[in-house]
């Protein structure tokens, strides 16, 4: 999955939540970006959540170019249950990658260790 297309997922599933208390999130480390990966690489359902969002979030890109709002909210709240399942500590990282700059150090070092996770979806 795009690295860029999963922060844009984490931060509109949290939109909600800044609305209610805005603080900006913390910038992530890649050990805990590699912490993450081996909580969901270690769990099957995690792993399939994962695979899920990815797929869900190619469809959200595809309604967005149509402009197609309504599939896209759907989308959306599809993918803020997804997201929930794979736990708290996925969603601060991804919320953590809304922080930085993908082209960045620290952005290209943990884009790789999430990319890890694309690898499986491939099987």
């Amino acid at each position: 999955m795009k690295l860029k297309l999963l922060v844009a997922i984490a931060v509109i599933a949290a939109v909600p939540a800044y609305a209610q208390a805005p603080k900006p999130a913390a910038k992530p480390t890649k050990a805990e970006a590699q912490r993450v990966v081996q909580a969901i690489s270690s769990d099957k359902a995690k792993t399939k959540t994962y695979c899920d969002l990815a797929k869900l979030s190619e469809q959200m890109d595809e309604a967005e170019q149509k402009k197609d709002t309504k599939k896209t909210e759907a989308l959306e709240k599809q993918a803020e249950t997804l997201m929930a399942a794979l736990g708290p500590d996925y969603g601060k990282l991804m919320d953590g990658m809304a922080a930085l700059a993908p082209e960045s150090k620290e952005g290209k070092e943990i884009g790789v260790v999430i990319e890890g996770l694309d690898k499986l979806c491939d099987k």
